[in-house]
């Protein structure tokens, strides 16, 4: 959740350019979605529906790198304002896709011995 409120405040930012306007918008997106699968993860019924759940989150993580180097390269911000935000999100995309991958070796470890 934090990151996604720190995410809409650079989205705040980028607003005020035309130009920036999709980039911030999927920006956004991915973003809070993170944070919103990232939370039905604790309410999944089901072994299978939390790996599906976090599955999301990690590809969300990973698109929301994808913005922000799009946001750095494209010059729409300064490396100053995008950096930590990005090396955040680099952060969350490796712990949600290692969450991902051991809840899926898991998973096949539990099915291969029943």
């Amino acid at each position: 959740m934090a990151f996604a409120v720190a995410v809409k405040q650079l989205c705040v930012e980028l607003r005020l350019q035309p130009i920036a306007w999709n980039a911030a918008g999927q920006l956004l997106d991915a973003a809070t979605s993170m944070a919103a699968n990232y939370r039905a993860t604790s309410r999944a019924r089901s072994r299978a529906e939390w790996n599906a759940k976090i599955g999301v989150v990690a590809e969300e993580a990973d698109e929301a790198v994808h913005w922000l180097e799009f946001v750095l390269a494209s010059t729409l911000s300064s490396p100053q304002r995008i950096g930590p935000l990005l090396s955040e999100a680099k952060e969350l995309r490796a712990i949600f896709a290692a969450s991902a991958a051991t809840s899926r070796r898991n998973t096949r470890r539990r099915n291969k011995d029943q």
